[in-house]
């Protein structure tokens, strides 16, 4: 009886054993079993803001670079330039392609709440192709003129002339008016804003209105000549 009793307990000790595994393999069991902690990521720090002055370019097609390809309208091209010359400057282009100076003094608001440093004012040239008033070109143009000296924004006003066939009265009066409005602000004022594109034909797009990007290039340089001297380092 003694004996059959202890060979009870030995197959129960096997079963236990084979049911349960070792302590030591128990152990193991667990460890594999237990849940991993989820992976931690290390958060992306976020891009530092620009904190560079900011120079807007406010105007209609030209400002835009319609036509050209991405990343080469002449805004583009001013930023390299201030970039190339060691100025902390950034170039917002704030061009809409079709916009009139009504179109502009709507937009104003906008393109102050940038707070810009310095605004390269062009437009006329859609008001000019649709022969609107000169008179409501010049009213709308001071306007904007206004309001950004009001909120001490340094303007550069783009001079703007029309193709010959809008007749000499009509080109003259149109063109005076950004004399006369740089005069009257004490504006810097670029002449004309497509000197030495304007009418050349393989610096001009198919239309014979917007510079290619080689054109764009070119008035950059333009523009970035009567900008430098409002400029700090």
């Amino acid at each position: 009886m003694w004996k059959n009793f202890l060979v009870a307990v030995a197959g129960l000790y096997v079963f236990l054993c084979l049911g349960c595994g070792s302590p030591d393999s128990v152990a193991r069991k667990v460890a594999t079993e237990r849940p991993t902690a989820p992976e931690q990521r290390v958060p992306e720090k976020a891009a530092p803001p620009d904190g560079r002055p900011v120079v807007a370019a406010f105007g209609d097609s030209l400002t835009a670079g319609f036509g050209a390809e991405p990343g080469k309208s002449f805004p583009d091209f001013v930023q390299r330039l201030l970039d190339r010359a060691g100025y902390s400057y950034r170039v917002f282009n704030a061009g809409v392609s079709g916009d009139t100076t009504s179109d502009g003094v709507e937009r104003m608001p906008e393109v102050i709440a940038l707070s810009p440093v310095i605004v390269i004012l062009e437009f006329g040239g859609n008001d000019g192709l649709r022969g609107l008033p000169v008179s409501t070109t010049k009213a709308n143009l001071a306007r904007m003129i206004e309001e950004m000296q009001k909120a001490g924004i340094k303007v550069l006003l783009a001079g703007m002339t029309l193709p010959r066939n809008y007749g000499p009265e009509y080109i003259a009066s149109f063109e005076k008016v950004y004399i006369d409005l740089a005069d009257q602000y004490k504006v810097q004022r670029i002449p004309f804003l497509l000197d030495g594109v304007g009418g050349v034909r393989h610096l001009m797009q198919n239309d014979g209105i917007h510079p290619t990007a080689q054109g764009n290039a070119i008035v950059a340089k333009t523009v970035f000549r009567y900008l430098e001297p409002m400029l700090e380092k």
